[in-house]
């Protein structure tokens, strides 16, 4: 075999991991997508509508108040990593559905307690699968995509398939900070957390609905992380454009049914 088949042949099993790797991704993201439907079911209504359950006070404060939530998550995820170690997807899942239903027995009082500290469960959950893929989550670009993770859509927005722009978007580097990347996510996770708040605030229902809706959550931004780096690292991997991948992976998840949980 000559020198130039080698690399022919090279090329040829790298485009392959290429296209199993993406077709894997795809079905990770779109199974991500199919979490929120039992609680949809359980609170009874459509996540759009959710909103509108809380109190105006509440929405009103609902960008501030996760602002506020996303900086306290960060401090203290990053100073929990020399007391915790990481811990594996379902025991992150565990804790936080025990916490959605503690936050949710008490109704909205409660449940806007427990907002900020799963955050930071959820973030720890996200830095955790930065370092299933090798990357170290104290690195400044790591930072920005774990706070990117929380641009998706969420768990309940039900969404096509069409939306991946959280996987592209970028705040310009030059001069830009953490901070700013968070200034720029917090309006669209307030949205989701939002929801989240509205789902655990159901008469009778409400322990239920907080244990169920972040179980959905943690799964949700979990399965999302590992899209998210999962990519980084095939891109690096394979010396392929980003761009590229998520172009490739947008096709994929277009043809893939949601999973139903």
């Amino acid at each position: 075999m000559t020198k130039h088949d080698t690399q022919q042949t090279t090329s040829a099993l790298t485009t392959i991991d290429v296209e199993a790797e993406l077709d894997a991704l795809a079905k990770r993201y779109r199974r991500a997508n199919g979490l929120g439907i039992q609680v949809l079911n359980l609170v009874g209504g459509q996540a759009d509508a959710l909103l509108d359950r809380l109190p105006g006070p509440v929405r009103s404060r609902l960008d501030e108040g996760t602002e506020a939530a996303l900086n306290l998550a960060m401090r203290a995820a990053h100073q929990s990593r020399g007391m915790v170690g990481d811990q594996p997807g379902w025991l992150n899942t565990v804790v936080a559905t025990a916490m959605g239903a503690a936050g949710g027995f008490g109704g909205l009082p409660t449940a806007l307690a427990e907002l900020p500290v799963t955050t930071t469960v959820l973030l720890r959950a996200i830095q955790g699968v930065a370092v299933q893929h090798g990357f170290d989550p104290e690195a400044e670009n790591v930072q920005f995509d774990c706070v990117r993770v929380f641009a998706s859509a969420g768990p309940l927005s039900q969404d096509d398939g069409a939306d991946l722009a959280f996987l592209t978007t970028r705040v310009a580097l030059q001069g830009a900070t953490v901070q700013a990347l968070i200034t720029r996510v917090a309006p669209r996770l307030a949205v989701v957390l939002g929801q989240k708040l509205a789902a655990q605030t159901v008469p009778v229902l409400g322990a239920v609905a907080g244990a169920a809706t972040n179980y959905a959550y943690t799964s949700y931004y979990q399965e999302i992380a590992h899209v998210q780096f999962g990519l980084r690292k095939l891109a690096i991997d394979a010396d392929v454009p980003q761009e590229v991948l998520v172009k490739g992976l947008r096709e994929r998840v277009s043809l893939i049914p949601m999973q139903k949980g």
